[in-house]
């Protein structure tokens, strides 16, 4: 793109999950979506992720979800460990009662499926893609956005979407914060599955919950794949490194684990790993025309395995905020837009706020050990099969309160 004042609807900066998301749900309702991304091709890194009811809804509503399906896998189980004794604490059926309660299945998938299969919606859809554009900054400037680039270009917008990520530039306009850390790492891996490979859960996803560390395993591509994710306690880390050159720090956070465990680190890829970060809750997420979204906005600890979900969430949210009002019968009408992100951002604020805290304390009951890691199994052994107390209030609804199909009658209860 040449021109340095181009000009669009919507902009959408990243071309992350929630960049893709968010500009395919725009351009949906109508709107000219460019979505501008820093990296010169767009690519997602990583493994697996879980798309839990709440996030495969909001496919199924764009109708994403069957190519989801097909080259994911739909658990049969979630369950839980103790990593130490190996002992059952407790499992979850994902299927039957569960995904008629919540409306949509619990799918794992490849990171790398997922963001292409949003990818090619934008495409198809006519969003404009374009690499090699690093947004330095964005001002609004008589009712209209502008994001300036780092090489002097200017792509002026209705609104803009800032989906940047944990480590947003655009953030800054709103608050001054940084990522937080959290003083763990993840180590990640995923090898085919053989005849070899010991068929024991490679229907489910399994967790194995230790002391300071834990380790997660699911199968991905339609089951010729077993992910694992070893998450643990990093010295280094705590020291300030991101990176650290070898693999005791792994071998010993596991040293006392079952034989299991220790068998499926193994499986994970130990030149590179995930220095796990996320930042505290802020209420405001708008600069006039600029609001944030996906991880500029909330990024949050994996516990709960909501990022890219929140993600989804957050894209069809924003699109009903402005179905009816910036998108009207009679066209688009711009002026809208301040309502629009308004709504937006008080909706989203106080659910993502809340999944952001509860993926906090959640991980901390994962690594206690002693007297507290008992009474965290005995609490886990106590809740009994098909106990949706803790999942309504995630799953239950899509993010704006609206119940899914099986009503979600225990939406306020806390996690």
């Amino acid at each position: 793109m040449s021109d340095p004042k181009s000009t669009t609807d919507v902009l959408v900066v990243g071309g992350g999950m929630a960049g893709l998301a968010g500009a395919l749900a725009l351009r949906e309702s109508g709107a000219a979506v460019t979505l501008v991304e820093r990296a010169p091709e767009f690519g997602e890194v990583g493994a697996g992720l879980q798309m839990a009811p709440n996030a495969s809804r909001v496919l199924k509503r764009w109708g994403l979800l069957e190519k989801a399906l097909e080259v994911g896998v739909q658990p049969k189980h979630l369950v839980f460990r103790d990593a130490v004794t190996g002992e059952e604490l407790t499992r979850q059926s994902l299927k039957g009662e569960f995904e008629e309660r919540y409306g949509a299945p619990y799918v794992v998938i490849h990171r790398s499926d997922l963001h292409r299969i949003l990818l090619e919606a934008c495409q198809a859809a006519g969003v404009e893609l374009i690499n090699d554009v690093t947004v330095s900054g964005v001002e609004t400037v008589d009712g209209r956005g502008i994001a300036k680039t780092d090489d002097g270009r200017e792509y002026h917008a209705d609104v803009i979407l800032g989906a940047d990520g944990l480590r947003s530039t655009l953030r800054d306009a709103v608050s001054t914060d940084g990522p937080i850390s959290s003083s763990y790492v993840a180590y990640r891996g995923t090898v085919p599955i053989t005849s070899e490979t010991l068929a024991t859960d490679l229907e489910d996803v399994v967790v194995y919950l230790g002391p300071d560390c834990h380790l997660v395993q699911y199968p991905l591509r339609r089951g010729e794949l077993l992910n694992t994710v070893a998450v643990f306690k990093s010295p280094s880390f705590e020291r300030g490194e991101e990176q650290y050159g070898g693999v005791d720090e792994l071998q010993a956070a596991y040293a006392d684990c079952v034989p299991a465990v220790q068998e499926a680190l193994k499986n994970l890829a130990t030149g590179i790993r995930w220095p796990m970060y996320d930042r505290d809750p802020i209420e405001n997420w708008i600069a006039g025309r600029m609001v944030l979204m996906g991880d500029a906005a909330h990024p949050m600890l994996q516990y709960l395995a909501q990022g890219a979900c929140q993600a989804l969430e957050d894209a069809a949210v924003l699109q009903d905020a402005a179905t009816g009002t910036v998108f009207t019968d009679e066209g688009i009408n711009p002026d809208a837009w301040d309502d629009a992100i308004r709504e937006f951002n008080t909706v989203r604020a106080a659910r993502t706020s809340r999944i952001q805290r509860t993926a906090r304390i959640w991980g901390e009951s994962w690594h206690v050990s002693g007297v507290a890691g008992v009474l965290r199994n005995l609490l886990f052994k106590s809740r009994k099969e098909n106990d949706f107390q803790y999942n309504d209030w995630l799953y239950g609804t899509d993010g704006v309160g609206t119940p899914s199909p099986a009503g979600g009658r225990n939406a306020a209860v806390s996690a």
